[in-house]
């Protein structure tokens, strides 16, 4: 007799976190948003093993942070991804390229790592 594998739950995310404005500062970030609209915001969208909340803090004590993030970062803009969370990892790496070339076509500055 083998026992049922329990089907994996789904733990994957993806995150979008608003950055303050004085990123459009930085030379690097601007060359990536050559298309960047005035008044829209600045943002950085990554995927994640864990909650959300708890990157977002990582990244702010510079724990495996993006540098944008950790020196930029406000706060997580959770109305832009929590409707793809949670998913597979296959999943969550697809969803944080598509959710970011979509925010860069609506005019938003994006880093994407």
């Amino acid at each position: 007799m083998t026992l049922a594998r329990k089907p994996r739950r789904h733990h994957y995310f993806v995150y979008v976190i608003e950055l303050s404005d004085s990123v459009w500062n930085e030379a690097r970030f601007r060359r990536a948003n050559p298309d960047y609209r005035l008044g829209k915001p600045f943002v950085y969208v990554g995927m994640t093993g864990i909650d959300p909340d708890v990157r977002f803090d990582k990244h702010k004590a510079g724990i495996q942070s993006n540098r944008y993030v950790r020196d930029f970062g406000l706060r997580l803009l959770p109305h832009l991804y929590d409707v793809y969370n949670p998913m597979p990892y296959d999943g969550a790496r697809e969803m944080e390229v598509e959710l970011a070339i979509g925010l860069r076509e609506a005019g938003y500055g994006v880093w994407q790592a």
